[in-house]
């Protein structure tokens, strides 16, 4: 069964799921409507009954063709990170189009093959040079970026609708300069060395997805999903973001509420019975971790990597009564 064939099955293997979902989103929407609920049917709890929804904020959506969405990929790139969204911008379904809602593919330096998480390997589409114009960008963790990666950033995004950064890729989205002065979020073991790193960014500890203009920035990992969702939910609406989290059997409903990992924000304490990495707050074993003495503490690190970003600002990282 070659390529094609492939496709055109899925293709229709999701529109009839989609057609399905469309059926019991009505039915959903409308048990919705019964017991004053905004989203989803959900169980009741005390969690759910006072969760802030997020603003309509749409998008306009073209009436014929497909939205561009470039996915910026280089060495060691999340797999989550970028699969996690793409997934969800191919499994849209606009009932009455032919045409897919968004058109994907993937940008890097060059079309050399890269090594991703784990070792996928992945042979870009297109280089900076000669990528399409995207009106959505997705920027997954990834390794450090080159000046002329950055350029492409900032060029891209005057014409953006959304640039979207998920987990730490909020680092290579930051050192734009495009995030000075707004608000945004990152992975939450990365919530110190960032804050410091970018002390003119309002980080938002405990969002799963923060939006500023056409910038937009997810927690770690599987945030990106939602904030996928929250994208298609802003060009078509929230009952045809509804039917694609239906169809990709997705029950997270963090894309309705950004406030929803309020587990993160409160960071947790190193203790000497107990040690955390300060620089990313993960567990260390002093037996065989990296260490440094700062004003007569000694603090252990998960990486030669986080330990050298606490020498170089110590005071930034060390406990406040040492500091």
């Amino acid at each position: 069964m070659n390529e094609r064939t492939n496709t055109m099955n899925r293709t229709r293997l999701l529109k009839t799921a989609a057609e399905f979902a469309l059926t019991a989103a009505i039915a959903l929407s409308a048990i919705g409507e019964l017991s004053a609920s905004s989203g989803p049917v959900e169980a009741t709890s005390a969690s759910n009954a006072n969760k802030p929804a997020v603003k309509a904020n749409p998008l306009k959506s073209p009436v014929q063709g497909s939205i561009p969405v470039a996915f910026l990929v280089s060495e060691g790139a999340v797999i989550i990170d970028f699969c996690g969204p793409w997934e969800v911008f191919q499994d849209v379904s606009i009932p009455g189009r032919q045409n897919a809602p968004f058109r994907l593919y993937t940008v890097a330096a060059t079309t050399a093959p890269i090594r991703a998480s784990g070792g996928m390997k992945i042979i870009p589409d297109y280089t900076l040079e000669n990528a399409p114009a995207p009106k959505v960008i997705v920027i997954p963790a990834q390794s450090e970026p080159t000046e002329a990666v950055l350029e492409w950033i900032r060029k891209a995004t005057k014409n953006t609708d959304v640039t979207m950064s998920v987990c730490t890729g909020a680092f290579v989205l930051a050192k734009t300069g495009l995030l000075s002065g707004k608000a945004a979020t990152t992975f939450h073991t990365a919530f110190n060395h960032f804050a410091v790193q970018f002390p003119d960014i309002h980080l938002k500890r405990g969002a799963r997805f923060v939006e500023d203009g056409n910038l937009a920035t997810a927690g770690g990992l599987s945030s990106g999903i939602d904030l996928a969702l929250r994208v298609v939910e802003r060009y078509y609406g929230r009952e045809i973001a509804q039917k694609t989290a239906y169809v990709m059997e997705y029950q997270g409903q963090g894309w309705m509420n950004p406030d929803s990992n309020q587990i993160y924000a409160i960071a947790p304490v190193s203790t000497a019975e107990h040690p955390l990495c300060p620089v990313c707050g993960m567990d260390v074993d002093p037996a065989t971790a990296p260490k440094s003495v700062y004003k007569g503490e000694t603090y252990y690190f998960c990486t030669v990597g986080d330990k050298e970003i606490f020498d170089a600002s110590p005071d930034k990282f060390a406990s406040p009564d040492k500091s």
